[in-house]
């Protein structure tokens, strides 16, 4: 299960299909609420309407019996006096809940003045027992409370649920009460109910529809989604596969696929071929430098082994010197070797303060025909590998230099900037940044004793770019060669 959910695929599909389903939800409670209410206000207008007729009837003095409004044809009606009495209902009204009495047949007439003088040492109780009965039910009678003149209906309506049995049949309605002042019957009170049948039907249908409809729209939901993800994710998984296959053979000249589009995806396979690109590079500049270095590295130590040998078979022939020469030879070669793998690694420089006017004098101090001209400027770095960049600077200008090599440090805006330049023939346009690979020299006659192994510039190039700088080769004001050295600029203070 962890691994299923585990993919871009699966949680993307899972995500949409509970914010859909969250959706539709709070969208499918939102409208069987509003339907609801839409069905239950149109059954109270049909109640009200029902209600005002019979009101309608009843304060143009139309008798009970003759009113149309209680044949049950529209729903159930009761007519209830000011003491909350029911004085006529329905036809064929068996039982009815929500309104303000339950009583479904009208009391008997009262009667006359004078009638029935044998029961009158009961009247005492019976009136007081009726008086009671009456308060109650006008507490629970619904009127407005709106004072009427006769032949007068109320301009309030108030509503409730209930139900009723007519003939039978139990349905629950939605009952209106209306208040009418008749000129023979003092206020009256009419209550008329509209079956809400309908808006349970509906109700029902609706949440039926959504309880069937529900899963199977999260289904198309989910099955789109994952239809659709699958389609987007497809080219990752062909990078993720050609990766695998690069990593197999180790063969870096292999390339991701890149999808024609525009997308995020795009961007990563051009980023990943960009990143092969860079590594293949550097994988092969590295294979380069191995090469480079075992074939400087033979020359000095076969010639060492040859005098040795020599030396071995005749002594008095040891060329001391020459010996000598080819292991310092050896040894500088080495220890340029060893500053670019250390670079290579990415070593960090010190964040130490390095004032380059007094390095400048330092390292041209005993060096002759070198002019330095310097004004304060300090820079942070590793202060040994900024003089050994001076001296590879030197080291070449000296070389190529007809009589004079000149040395400057100045601060030009945030950046501290020191030259190197020669009065020699100078380095050629086109060569101006080749000169700055490994094991390039441009003087191809030139014996390995007279130039350096075209390391010295690499080294140098590579120093300036691990302390934030750059350098340049360039022509000098005297013909010759300016390499020119850009470090940022500490102020003072």
């Amino acid at each position: 299960m962890s691994r299923l959910f585990g993919s871009v695929r699966s949680r993307a599909t899972l995500g949409a299909t509970l914010v859909v389903a969250v959706a539709l939800v709070t969208a499918g409670f939102a409208v069987v609420l509003a339907l609801r209410s839409n069905l239950t206000a149109e059954a109270g207008t049909r109640a009200e309407r029902s209600a005002r007729a019979v009101a309608f009837d009843l304060a143009a003095r139309t008798a009970y019996e003759d009113l149309t409004g209680l044949d049950g044809d529209d729903g159930p009606v009761q007519i209830l006096d000011e003491d909350g009495g029911l004085v006529a209902a329905s036809e064929d009204l068996e039982r009815i809940s929500g309104t303000a009495t339950d009583e479904v047949k009208p009391r008997p007439a009262p009667p006359a003045p004078g009638d029935d003088d044998d029961d009158s040492g009961d009247s005492g109780d019976s009136d007081d027992s009726d008086d009671s009965d009456d308060s109650d039910r006008a507490e629970d009678s619904g009127g407005s409370g709106e004072d009427l003149a006769p032949g007068e209906i109320a301009g309030e309506t108030t509503f409730g649920n209930g139900s009723a049995t007519i003939d039978g049949d139990t349905e629950d309605y939605r009952f209106a009460a209306v208040d009418v002042q008749t000129h023979d019957r003092g206020r009256l009170t009419v209550y008329a109910g509209a079956p809400l049948a309908a808006e349970h039907s509906a109700v029902d249908t609706a949440q039926t529809a959504m309880l069937i409809g529900l899963p199977l729209l999260l289904g198309v939901v989910a099955g789109v989604t994952w239809m659709v993800t699958g389609r987007a994710l497809r080219p990752v998984e062909g990078i993720r596969r050609e990766m695998a296959a690069i990593t197999a053979s180790e063969d870096l000249a292999r390339r991701v696929p890149e999808p024609g589009t525009h997308d995020e995806i795009a961007r990563l396979a051009r980023t990943t071929n960009e990143t092969l690109t860079a590594l293949e590079a550097s994988v092969e500049r590295q294979r380069r430098f191995v090469a480079d270095a075992s074939h400087e590295l033979r020359s000095p130590i076969a010639s060492l082994r040859t005098q040795l040998e020599v030396a071995a078979a005749h002594p008095e022939l040891l060329d001391l010197d020459g010996a000598v020469e080819d292991t310092v030879r050896l040894q500088h070669l080495a220890a340029d070797l060893l500053l670019l793998a250390r670079l290579d690694a990415g070593e960090r420089p010190a964040d130490s303060l390095v004032d380059l006017a007094a390095l400048a004098r330092e390292e041209t101090a005993g060096r002759t025909g070198v002019v330095v001209r310097t004004e304060p400027a300090q820079v942070t770095g590793s202060r040994g590998q900024l003089g050994r960049l001076l001296t590879n600077l030197l080291d070449n200008a000296r070389r190529h230099a007809r009589e004079t090599v000149t040395v400057t440090v100045r601060r030009e805006g945030a950046w501290a900037v020191l030259g190197v330049a020669d009065d020699g023939e100078g380095v050629p346009e086109a060569d101006r940044e080749r000169i700055f690979e490994r094991f390039v020299r441009l003087d191809a006659a030139r014996s390995r004793d007279d130039g350096g192994a075209g390391l010295g510039l690499a080294i140098a190039r590579d120093v300036a770019v691990r302390h934030g700088g750059t350098l340049t080769a360039g022509a000098a004001p005297t013909g010759g060669a300016l390499f020119e050295l850009r470090l940022p600029l500490v102020e003072e203070g």
